[in-house]
């Protein structure tokens, strides 16, 4: 997926009015009919969504009918254990396609067929998603097609993130950004000089060190080299690299989650000089069972997500292959690309790591 789709998405990010041009960029390079982002809180009855232009229309009426309430799809994707994009026909039988209201009283009568989405539920306790759909006549979406959506899940997730912190609306600057985000947050030009800090971040001081010339340091050395380098790519989207990571603090501070989104075309005008945003998110979770939450936090395929869940068992790599019956060499290969995305050196640093994450409530209350 080239560049241009990625500063679409991020852009989007921060002002939601560019999210049917982003949409339509991705619906134009995977051939679809259309594609939608969502925000939901169940537990607050919140629901909000942005399309690509022609299905805005549809998009609405969906919505409006409620539809996504019938559907179940949602739930579907949630129970999946998928960390990327899943079609109908994984979620369904086709049995089930032919039961479903919201197929054959909506999607069918309007030429709608297959689609593929992902949804990820945030420790937050938001649930934010991306879809895309196909016309009926276009069958089964095809695997490249998937694989192409996949490449863009990581950025997706962080950009609907920010979306649904806030609540898809536009900031008006730098200061009504941050304090919308409600979580501990700051904006950073390329040489990682602080910009702006909301309250929030100032005083978090169990994991922030704040120093002259307006820069700031991570108190754990490993995440603190982490954003560093981050920021050092922030002008970059090469696969793998590494924009959430594990924030330790001091004196029995609870973990938290450093997020970093790039600042990219128009958004950079709402901030002079910016290179990003930095938020930290509470390691909590009152929606997402543990195989979501590590895979939200910090961009791990599902598969990594299980290796994560059994080294924190305590399950040698031998035992691990044996398990998932695949080769000691391919479990090898997902520790690594663990221990790379999450910034730990040692298996025993993951099971700390895991065990850190505990559940519990939003920095909101």
């Amino acid at each position: 997926m080239d560049s241009a789709v990625v500063g679409q998405i991020y852009e989007a990010a921060f002002l939601p009015e560019g999210w049917p041009a982003a949409l339509d960029s991705i619906v134009a390079r995977v051939e679809a009919r259309g594609s939608i982002m969502f925000v939901a809180n169940p537990q607050a009855n919140f629901m909000k969504l942005a399309a690509s232009n022609e299905i805005r229309t549809l998009a609405e009426e969906y919505a409006a009918g409620g539809w996504p309430q019938r559907d179940g799809k949602l739930e579907r994707i949630l129970q999946s254990g998928r960390a990327g994009f899943i079609t109908d026909y994984e979620l369904y039988s086709e049995a089930e396609l032919l039961r479903s209201e919201a197929h054959s009283q909506f999607m069918r009568p309007r030429g709608l067929g297959d689609g593929a989405g992902m949804a990820i539920a945030l420790p937050t306790g938001d649930i934010v998603g991306v879809g895309v759909i196909y016309d009926l006549d276009r069958g089964p979406t095809q695997p490249k097609f998937v694989r192409l959506l996949d490449t863009l899940r990581p950025h997706l997730a962080r950009a609907a993130f920010l979306a649904a912190r806030l609540s898809l609306e536009r900031a008006q600057g730098a200061s009504s950004l941050l304090q919308a985000l409600r979580l501990p947050a700051l904006i950073f030009d390329a040489s990682g000089r602080v910009l702006a800090a909301n309250a929030l971040m100032e005083g978090c001081r169990s994991h922030v060190s704040w120093r002259a010339g307006d820069r700031f340091s991570l108190r754990d050395p490993i995440a603190d080299a982490q954003f560093k380098a981050a920021c050092a790519a922030i002008g970059t989207d090469e696969p793998g690299s590494v924009r959430s990571f594990a924030v330790g603090g001091i004196e029995g501070a609870s973990l938290m989650v450093g997020h970093i989104a790039p600042l990219r075309r128009n958004a950079r005008d709402l901030f002079a000089r910016s290179a990003g945003a930095f938020i930290l998110t509470p390691a909590v979770a009152p929606q997402a069972p543990p195989a979501e939450l590590l895979q939200s936090l910090f961009d791990l395929t599902a598969a990594e997500a299980r290796v994560a869940r059994a080294v924190a068992t305590g399950a040698s790599i031998e035992e691990i292959a044996a398990s998932a019956r695949v080769s000691v060499n391919t479990v090898r290969t997902q520790v690594r690309a663990l221990l790379a995305k999450t910034g730990r050196r040692r298996q025993a640093e993951i099971v700390a790591l895991i065990a850190g994450l505990k559940i519990g409530r939003d920095a909101d209350g």
